[in-house]
C-alpha cells in the first residue's frame, strides 16, 4: 500500500510545476495518467463508479469530483486534485489543494489552516481512539476559524478497493465511532469550505461545490496504524521539491525521508 500510495505522491509531484496560469485540468489529467502507467501502475479513478477521468480536479468553490475539462486556470485560482493509482491490488489516494499563481489572502489562510487540521485529525489516529476523535478534532480546529466543515463527504478506509471500512468523517463527538485496530490504513481528508458547510451539486452527477460559491480546500493523506501509532504512507514532499519549499510537517508521522 506504501508503493501505492507513493505512486499517488509522485504523481502530484509532477503536476505540481505543470499548475499555472494558462494550464487546463485535461492537460494534467492526461500527464498524470501517463506517469501512474509508466510507473506500473492503474488509475484508481479512471473507470470507478464510472468517473471519466485520471484525476478529480476542483477549483476554487468546487469541493471534490470535478470533471478535468478544457478550461484554463487563471491567476489567483486555487484547485484540489485528487488521485489515485493502483498496484499489486492495493489502492493509494490522496490529494492535495494548489494555488495558481497570486491567491487572495483569505483564501491563502483557508488552505494553510485545512492543510494544519490534516495533521491534527492524523494525530489523533491512535490505538484506543475512535473515528469521532478524529473527526472532533478537524472539526474543531476549522470551525475555530470559522470555516465550514462539509458534513455530506468523508474520508474512508483504503485497501484492495478504493473505499472501505470505516467511513472518517471530518465531524464528530470524542469517544465515538468505529475504534481503530493496529494494522487499519485509512484515508483522512478535510474538506473545508470558507463560507457555509451546505454543498450543491452540479448535473454532471460528480461536481460538488460550495452552496455559497466560495472557495473549498481540500487535502487527503493514507495513514496506517502501526505499533499503535499513526503512520503515513503518502507524502507531499515530491510536492514541496518540486516547487522548492520545505517543511517539516510530516516528519512526526514518518518513519523515514523517501527517495
Amino acid at each position: 500500500m506504501r508503493e501505492s500510495a507513493l505512486i499517488v505522491s509522485k504523481t502530484l509531484g509532477i503536476l505540481a510545476p505543470e499548475i499555472k496560469p494558462g494550464v487546463t485540468t485535461l492537460y494534467l489529467d492526461k500527464l498524470a495518467e501517463e506517469f501512474i502507467r509508466d510507473h506500473g501502475a492503474e488509475p484508481g479513478f479512471l473507470g470507478l463508479y464510472d468517473f471519466p477521468n485520471t484525476l478529480c480536479m476542483s477549483p476554487n468553490a468546487q469541493v471534490v469530483h470535478g470533471i478535468p475539462n478544457e478550461t484554463p486556470l487563471q491567476d489567483g485560482d486555487i484547485i484540489s486534485i485528487d488521485c489515485g493509482a493502483v498496484k499489486n491490488g492495493f489502492y493509494g489516494d490522496h490529494a492535495y489543494t494548489f494555488e495558481v499563481g497570486e491567491v487572495l489572502p483569505e483564501t491563502k489562510k483557508l488552505l494553510e489552516v485545512t492543510k494544519e487540521s490534516l495533521y491534527v485529525g492524523i494525530a489523533e489516529f491512535k490505538s484506543g481512539n475512535r473515528t469521532g476523535d478524529v473527526g472532533y478534532a478537524i472539526q474543531k480546529y476549522t470551525e475555530d476559524h470559522g470555516y465550514g466543515v462539509v458534513r455530506e463527504l468523508v474520508g474512508h478506509g483504503l485497501g484492495k478497493t478504493m473505499h472501505e471500512d470505516p467511513e472518517m468523517p471530518n465531524y464528530g463527538k470524542r469517544g465515538r465511532g468505529k475504534k481503530f485496530v493496529e494494522g487499519m490504513v485509512v484515508a483522512i481528508e478535510p474538506m473545508i469550505n470558507l463560507g457555509t458547510k451546505r454543498i450543491k451539486q452540479l448535473p454532471d452527477g460528480w461536481t460538488i461545490l460550495t452552496a455559497d460559491n466560495k472557495p473549498s480546500a481540500h487535502f487527503e493523506h493514507n495513514v496506517a496504524l502501526v505499533d499503535g501509532k499513526p503512520e503515513l504512507l503518502s507524502t507531499f514532499q515530491y510536492i514541496y521539491e518540486s516547487l522548492n519549499l520545505k517543511t517539516n510537517e510530516e516528519n512526526q508521522f514518518r518513519v523515514k525521508i523517501y527517495d
